[in-house]
């Protein structure tokens, strides 16, 4: 469904989002009014040893810091929509410097408001945290936060697709992938090859049963890859630094960055070896297919008529067009 609105219209698309993010806050702060009359209320004994039973191993706590960080990712995804914004280089910064503080308060807020009510042992035994807050709290409007916590994940997903697009886009724009992902509908200017690509890959992920495994899985690479590009724009800054940076920060942070992306690659490899190794296998499974599809030059005559064959009949099929002057 939230494929089939970001190919059928871009504004669509971001009404969605705009609809779900606003009910998402609304049903936070509802969590952590709440809380608030909880906690005015005496119901405060879930913060007498609030670390009691946490374990000390680095490698679990870069494991527990997966699963948070997977909850603030959303700044990363401003990244990949930098074309579809006005004023880039002023509001990228912006719209990361506002929101990461905003959503930080707000979700600590929201982790108060659910010890108010639930032990750790509770909520880690709960499938939807705030669905069982709302069970304790809420009454007979309890059934409200379900809506809620589906209209939370239709946002985050929707939000997902749109900007992954781009990044699949813009990457078969410079040959690191095929070049039908570079296509856009005529009609309704939305790049639906690279929407269905990222459905399919969705769905591919969608086989493993373990949503935590695959957050562990992704979030081990994701790092990697982040960490390896903070080194290589530290290294640019020394090795080249007369560039025109539109954007630029001090050194002090892509430095204190980098430590953190090394203690969250490194560590997990002592404690989770075999799901580390799991993601990095995700990812070399693209790698043959790179080495044929990009680096391979000199292909055979006849592959070259299949794979042209092939992207001829994806953009008849997504009534889609290579932009003006980027057709190679």
């Amino acid at each position: 469904i939230l494929t089939f609105i970001n190919c059928s219209n871009v504004t669509w698309a971001t009404r969605v989002q705009d609809i779900f993010t606003f009910t998402k806050i609304f049903a936070l702060i509802i969590i952590i009014v709440t809380g608030i009359y909880k906690l005015f209320s005496g119901s405060t004994e879930n913060f007498q040893a609030p670390f009691e039973g946490s374990t000390t191993e680095p490698g679990r706590i870069a494991l527990a810091f997966y699963s948070g960080l997977f909850s603030y990712s959303g700044w990363n995804y401003l990244n990949f929509v930098t074309e579809e914004l006005k004023n880039p280089y002023k509001n990228l910064p912006r719209a990361i410097w506002i929101s990461l503080p905003l959503v930080t308060i707000v979700y600590v807020l929201a982790n108060i408001a659910y010890f108010s009510v639930l032990s750790p042992k509770e909520m880690l035994a709960s499938d939807a945290v705030a669905v069982t807050f709302a069970d304790r709290t809420l009454g007979v409007v309890s059934w409200i936060m379900p809506v809620f916590v589906a209209c939370s994940t239709f946002g985050g997903l929707n939000g997902a697709i749109f900007t992954s697009s781009r990044l699949f886009f813009v990457g078969a724009r410079h040959g690191h992938l095929p070049g039908f992902l570079a296509t856009i509908n005529i009609r309704n200017l939305t790049p639906v090859p690279s929407l269905v690509f990222g459905c399919i890959m969705s769905l591919v992920m969608l086989m493993s049963s373990d949503i935590y495994a695959l957050i562990n899985y992704a979030s081990f690479v994701e790092t990697l890859f982040i960490g390896m590009s903070v080194s290589g724009l530290l290294i640019l800054r020394v090795t080249k630094p007369n560039l025109e940076r539109p954007i630029k920060v001090s050194l002090v942070f892509p430095i204190f960055y980098l430590v953190i992306c090394l203690f969250l690659v490194v560590t997990p490899l002592t404690t989770s070896p075999l799901e580390c190794l799991m993601g990095l296998v995700m990812v070399c499974t693209g790698i043959p297919v790179y080495m044929l599809g990009v680096m391979w030059h000199r292909k055979p005559q006849g592959f070259k008529i299949a794979f042209n064959k092939f992207s001829a009949m994806t953009q008849k099929l997504f009534y889609a067009v290579h932009e003006e002057g980027k057709e190679e």
